[in-house]
């Protein structure tokens, strides 16, 4: 069992608390390492380094912050197997899918952000002034534990590649992730202070980190009801927020599509991570006259997916994160039944002590249904019936989240429906991820943007400088 420290102004240091937290492997309950559990005088020791170091990083050059983030990529990428086997066991993810789905996109959208670092227009000539982008100062980066390398690649990569200074919590329950980039970050050259991991709970690090008055911007990614409050601490002395929340994201299938497509898009979103993904299209809406045949195309199709011990690269789903995680998600399924849901797929999980869930779904379900509304976070999906394309587009968008949405149909048509959607991305067809896009929410999803040049934008102030030239 590993035992790790903290990492300050430069140093591996002990936590002033003394206190530690057990990071389990949910595939088999092993405790696999031990990390500090951080509190506020270790967020004053990080803020202060941070703060320090600013004031001569913000002023180096581009060439060297590109040239240091280059040095880390490329170490992450020689520990690519490590960053995989890691994930595995912090988040029970199955081999292939921490490869696929949490390291080798991620490692591909940093570099792109190298590239946008390196081509980005700092100044703008306007008629009578200079627009001027300039580092924010000091970053808290909170990140959750769902996705342990990418939420972290999306905030420390372009925050440092910016000029900014970062303290980075990463999630209690998936920490170690962090330490490998934390490694290769130290090994690159970072001047001290200007890169700080301190662990621990999100109650103490992150909202002592959200209220600290020399934090200039929180970065947080979370759900909806933890954001809102890491925003309230935040404003309090009005600190710039990025926000990346939860999700309830619907996908629409129309008269004419390819709906073998499709239902598979759906269930690579909700099978292979569990269903713990923001951005999970949870909510499958299919013309109601034909709701016999999506039904038969997603009992044959689940068929394909496997799930079981992470460490077999055959398995396509794991177990759930934790069992707080495992209870969240049987509860709802006991309530889709109570609620008059049908059950077309999978049962009621048995509480046998292990974290798994076979993937479940619903059909004949009502929006005001609660498995219907709100966020369950686990391999469920709810199939609800529609009438005509106008109620399908009042069904998707009858939500307080909008951060993700999808289109099967014919392409004139699906392109119509997705302009419509109030969602902060819409796939359609077989599109595909872009590194080169924003990733975001409409409504209770978030405020501000990842990824892409809004992503980048998001750590730089605007400056105006009136010089009549």
């Amino acid at each position: 069992m590993e035992i790790r420290k903290l990492y300050i102004d430069g140093q591996w240091v002990e936590s002033e608390q003394k206190e530690w937290i057990e990071i389990e492997n949910p595939a088999d309950h092993e405790i696999i390492a031990k990390v500090p559990r951080g509190c506020k005088e270790d967020v004053d020791k990080a803020v202060r380094a941070a703060k320090k170091a600013f004031e001569t990083w913000q002023y180096t050059s581009l060439e060297t912050r590109v040239s240091l983030m280059k040095k880390v990529v490329e170490g992450l990428k020689g520990r690519r197997q490590e960053l995989i086997e890691t994930i595995t066991k912090e988040l029970g993810s199955p081999y292939q899918v921490s490869a696929d789905v949490h390291t080798d996109p991620f490692l591909l959208e940093a570099e792109y952000y190298i590239r946008t670092a390196a081509s980005f227009p700092y100044e703008e000539r306007r008629e009578t002034s200079v627009v001027r982008r300039e580092p924010v100062g000091v970053v808290g980066g909170l990140t959750p534990w769902n996705f342990p390398l990418e939420q972290i690649e999306k905030k420390v990569v372009p925050a440092l590649l910016a000029g900014n200074c970062v303290v980075l919590k990463p999630s209690q329950f998936t920490p170690l992730t962090a330490y490998i980039l934390t490694e290769e970050i130290e090994k690159a050259g970072y001047p001290a202070g200007v890169f700080n991991l301190v662990t621990g709970r999100g109650g103490e690090v992150g909202n002592a980190l959200a209220v600290h008055e020399d934090v200039d911007m929180i970065s947080f990614t979370g759900s909806t009801s933890a954001g809102r409050e890491v925003a309230r601490l935040a404003l309090g002395n009005i600190k710039k927020i990025a926000l990346e929340l939860g999700g309830k994201s619907a996908a629409i299938l129309l008269k004419g599509g390819d709906w073998e497509q499709g239902i598979r898009a759906v269930l690579d979103t909700i099978v292979p991570n569990a269903g713990q993904t923001c951005n999970a299209l949870t909510r499958l809406l299919v013309p109601e006259d034909e709701l016999g045949r999506a039904e038969e195309i997603i009992k044959e199709q689940l068929k394909d997916y496997k799930y079981g011990r992470p460490e077999d690269w055959n398995m396509t789903q794991g177990p759930l994160a934790s069992r707080k995680q495992y209870d969240r998600v049987k509860d709802y399924i006991e309530l889709g039944v109570q609620e008059g849901a049908r059950m077309i797929t999978g049962k009621v999980p048995q509480d046998d002590g292990s974290y798994y869930v076979e993937p479940v779904v619903f059909s004949d379900v009502r929006s005001e249904m609660r498995i219907a509304r709100e966020e369950i976070f686990g391999p469920v999906l709810v199939v609800l019936p529609y009438r005509t394309q106008e109620e399908a587009v009042q069904i998707a968008n009858d939500s307080i989240y909008g951060l993700a949405g999808a289109v099967f149909g014919p392409e004139e048509e699906a392109g119509k429906v997705a302009r419509q959607m109030k969602t902060g991305t819409v796939y359609v067809n077989e599109g595909q991820w872009d590194p080169s896009a924003p990733f975001g929410g409409y409504k209770q999803s978030g405020l501000g943007r990842e990824g892409g040049v809004e992503g980048y934008e998001e750590f730089l102030e605007v400056k105006t400088i009136y010089d009549w030239k």
